[in-house]
């Protein structure tokens, strides 16, 4: 749990950002699935449940930006962890039919890429060498 010392690269920046506004995303919509489902009564405990998964994930959105802006290392496993789920449920849309998945693929296996560059290993306070 070391804080790094090296200076915060631009993409853990924008990570973070959008970590940020995919909690805020998530928070909104969770309020609203809530609500929806007390107002419709027989929708009440899926609403209540949906929203609450929801409200959840935006609240996990805002811890992980928080520790990628500090250089934790469990924020850089999280986000490794969260991407690959993304590319899992991503290729499972797209196997199902939904052409436009092919975006979410691309953009997560970018920022497993990302991820894995010398200098963000370092700002995580991981390690860049090799084992042979």
């Amino acid at each position: 749990m070391s804080i790094s010392t090296s200076s915060r690269p631009m993409g853990v920046t924008l990570l973070a950002f959008l970590n940020i506004l995919s909690g805020i995303v998530m928070l909104l919509a969770g309020l609203g699935v809530a609500v929806l489902g007390l107002a419709l009564v027989f929708l009440a405990p899926v609403g209540i449940f949906l929203g609450g998964i929801l409200i959840i994930l935006g609240i996990v959105s805002f811890i992980v930006a928080g520790g990628l802006l500090q250089g934790r290392r469990w924020a850089w496993n999280a986000t490794l962890f969260l991407s690959i789920i993304s590319i899992v449920i991503a290729l499972a849309s797209l196997a199902a039919g939904n052409a436009s998945s092919i975006i979410s693929v691309i953009i997560s296996a970018a920022i497993i890429y990302y991820l894995y560059r010398p200098y963000v290993l370092a700002y995580f306070g991981k390690s860049t060498r090799r084992i042979a």
